[in-house]
């Protein structure tokens, strides 16, 4: 069974940086996962943030591109997003998600399988 558990949420100020962070577990051995950030804002759908393929192949959405950065460390089993710029329409709980198998890039942005609790993030103006 995966388990993702998010870190580094918290609240800021227009402009500041959050780092969040998700350990991975129960991953299977030598097998590709997707692993990503999803986010959703109150009253809001849950919408792709960025995507990282074990090959290192990534993508962000349009509205964080040139803001936030996403890695990922397979070693360790770990997932990062860095964030920069920060708006209030970034304000949501941000969730650390993994799909069994490579990214499918032509469908991005889309939902995934296994998902953490989540981080709350908090934007004010």
């Amino acid at each position: 069974q995966v388990h993702l558990v998010e870190t580094g949420g918290g609240s800021v100020e227009a402009g500041g940086s959050l780092r969040l962070s998700c350990v991975a577990s129960g991953l299977k051995w030598r097998t590709n996962y997707c692993l990503g950030w999803l986010r959703q804002a109150p009253g809001k759908q849950r919408e792709g943030v960025a995507a990282m393929d074990s090959d290192g192949s990534y993508d962000h959405v349009e509205s964080v591109k040139g803001r936030f950065t996403i890695s990922r460390d397979n070693a360790r089993n770990t997932l990062h997003l860095q964030m920069h710029s920060l708006k209030h329409e970034d304000d949501g709980m941000y969730y650390c998600a993994a799909d069994e198998g490579r990214c499918s890039w032509a469908a991005w942005p889309y939902d995934f399988e296994f998902f953490g609790q989540g981080t709350q993030v908090t934007v004010s103006s």
